[in-house]
């Protein structure tokens, strides 16, 4: 009998496995911590959080709590407890592996919008509440996963507003002309329907796996650009009856992340 899920949690899921243990991890509020608190439980005991206000090697205590982020309960067992400056300065000097972030908009060279969509930015359709250390976290961590909901008003050809580089225009060396670190960049998109990369050739979106059930039409026709598609596509695992029982009883029993279908 196979499990029922939510998109969060097949997402959540998904990025859990990614991640490889002894790595270093910058963590957005959300999906992204949600996702590395499981994969630290369950796959990764050796992952090294690291979030934006301070804390480095944090054991975050569960059962997740809304807006927890910051206070003494996501700090647990933190290595050390520094500042905002220090972060960045580490993610700078290149000690953070992997940056882990939501967003609202990507383009096909996984620039992303979490700031504001439709109007002017002075005048917006509706205003997010920023990039928080978002641009900081794309900007100069190695890798960076962004988990989403597969919806084609999210993928456009061009986003209302940058708030995170990703490799800008696609042309050669863009994010370095900018000042950004070489060998810095995009490295998966997590949906609710696939998984993306990001080719070197190209540095544009390419479809390597998607959700079992599905086809790559599926996944492309629900998109407002055409992706790249890889030779091969690989097949997306559901969640896990352990995976699903450490999310629902231990780390969000409340249900304040997976219980959502959409971000």
């Amino acid at each position: 009998m196979k499990e029922n899920f939510t998109d969060v949690e097949f997402m959540i899921c998904q990025a859990a496995r990614i991640v490889e243990d002894q790595s270093t991890v910058f963590v957005g509020y959300g999906m992204p911590q949600i996702a590395i608190i499981l994969a630290q439980r369950l796959y990764a005991p050796g992952i090294v959080q690291v979030y934006e206000y301070g804390a480095i090697g944090p054991e975050v205590a569960t059962p997740f709590r809304r807006n927890m982020m910051a206070d003494a309960r996501n700090s647990y067992r933190s290595y050390c407890w520094t500042t905002m400056n220090w972060m960045i300065f580490h993610a700078q000097s290149g000690f953070i592996d992997y940056g882990m972030l939501g967003a609202a908009q990507i383009d096909p060279y996984g620039n992303i919008n979490s700031t504001m969509i439709g109007g002017t930015y002075e005048r917006p359709g509706k205003r997010f509440t920023g990039s928080g250390g978002g641009n900081e976290v794309a900007s100069l961590c190695w890798k960076t996963i962004l988990l989403m909901e597969h919806e084609k008003r999210r993928f456009l050809p061009k986003i209302d507003f940058i708030t995170s580089p990703g490799y800008l225009d696609g042309t050669p060396e863009a994010r370095e002309r900018v000042g950004l670190p070489r060998g810095t960049g995009p490295y998966r998109v997590i949906t609710s329907k696939a998984i993306f990369d990001f080719p070197a050739e190209t540095r544009k979106m390419r479809l390597i796996a998607v959700r079992e059930g599905l086809t790559p039409e599926d996944v492309i026709n629900d998109m407002g650009f055409k992706p790249d598609v890889a030779e091969k596509i690989g097949t997306l695992e559901p969640p896990r009856k352990e995976e699903l029982q450490l999310l629902r009883e231990v780390i969000d029993p409340d249900r304040v992340v997976i219980g959502r279908t959409k971000l």
